[in-house]
């Protein structure tokens, strides 16, 4: 079970929408019209929210998306695991773990400083194995105000 990632390329749009609408659908909140329009962005090379694919063996099995950002209380750059996913036929067999650390990796190579993700509040087997991976609670609450309408 070899697990490696590699940087999303502008032809691999089709497969990263894709993933990220099955993604967005197990999750119940299904990609919109804006939202879908992103991922062709990202694959396209967005410099502020680098894709990576995850490969087993040569073949696409997920992705992560990390979004940049810069804080003064976290020293710098900062960075967002957007999006992290696996398909259902590679889950089961501890490669969450490997992609969250190939992520860790990605962020680290790419100089950010503090690494942040959010989780479902009902997925307990994300949440513990971000915990085993040294994620820690904020002990805030994650706000958002929607700026701009997409659609």
């Amino acid at each position: 079970m070899s697990l490696s990632t590699r940087r999303a390329q502008p032809e691999d749009a089709a497969l990263l929408l894709a993933m990220s609408r099955a993604f967005h659908d197990e999750d119940g909140s299904p990609l919109d019209a804006a939202a879908t329009a992103t991922i062709a962005h990202v694959a396209a090379g967005e410099p502020l929210a680098p894709a990576y694919l995850l490969e087993e063996n040569g073949a696409a099995i997920g992705f992560f998306i990390l979004t940049l950002g810069y804080s003064v209380e976290n020293g710098g750059t900062d960075g967002f695991i957007d999006d992290i996913y696996l398909i259902p036929a590679a889950r089961g067999r501890g490669l969450g773990q490997k992609a969250v650390g190939l992520a860790i990796e990605q962020a680290k190579a790419i100089g950010i400083r503090v690494l942040l993700l959010e989780v479902e509040a009902q997925n307990a087997r994300a949440y513990h194995l971000y915990r085993k991976m040294g994620f820690a609670d904020t002990k805030r609450r994650l706000l958002r105000r929607i700026l701009v309408d997409g659609n």
